[in-house]
């Protein structure tokens, strides 16, 4: 698909119209002057704003959020979105007290190379969240500190969030 096809696309369509809407938003106007590449995709939907994030850029967009006031780093999960690709995404869930917003940030990863950066550098307190990231769908945190399994056994094979595990576990 060539620039222009892209463009014309309803999901570009949609995003440059929420990115308009919402360019007063501090998350919008700092992603927008930071790195505005790194943003994929956005939704507002429910009076929640999510922005889909280039994966080599999740790191510097976090870090710019959290420079523009975003000081509180809630959560991270993942979607196991099988037999689609991406196939995962990880979503970041961010909030600013000063500001009373908060901002979803999420990852597209396909199953073939389902790596991310570690968000440790920026927030620490993502340290255990990855690591059951990792140990409950197999997404790879590049950077982590101790990328090891935190719920499920050393020896336990595979990782059972992932739609294609067997119910009842490999026997």
């Amino acid at each position: 698909m060539d620039s222009a096809e892209k463009q014309a696309s309803p999901d570009s369509q949609e995003k440059d119209a929420v990115l308009q809407a919402h360019a007063e938003n501090r998350a919008v106007s700092a992603l927008a002057a930071a790195g505005p590449k790194w943003i994929v995709d956005a939704r507002f939907d429910k009076k929640e704003l999510t922005l889909w994030i280039a994966r080599d850029g999740i790191i510097a967009a976090a870090a710019a959020l959290k420079a523009a006031g975003y000081n509180f780093f809630s959560d991270v999960t993942c979607v196991d979105w099988s037999p689609n690709e991406p196939r995962f995404e990880v979503i970041y869930h961010l909030l600013s007290h000063g500001l009373k917003q908060r901002v979803r940030l999420a990852v597209r990863l396909d199953s073939l190379d389902p790596e991310v950066a570690s968000m440790t550098a920026v927030w620490p307190s993502a340290n255990f969240y990855e690591r059951e990231i990792w140990d409950l769908f197999g997404v790879r945190f590049g950077g982590h500190p101790n990328l090891r399994r935190i719920l499920m056994p050393d020896e336990w094979e595979g990782h059972p969030l992932r739609k294609d595990y067997p119910v009842e576990g490999y026997r």
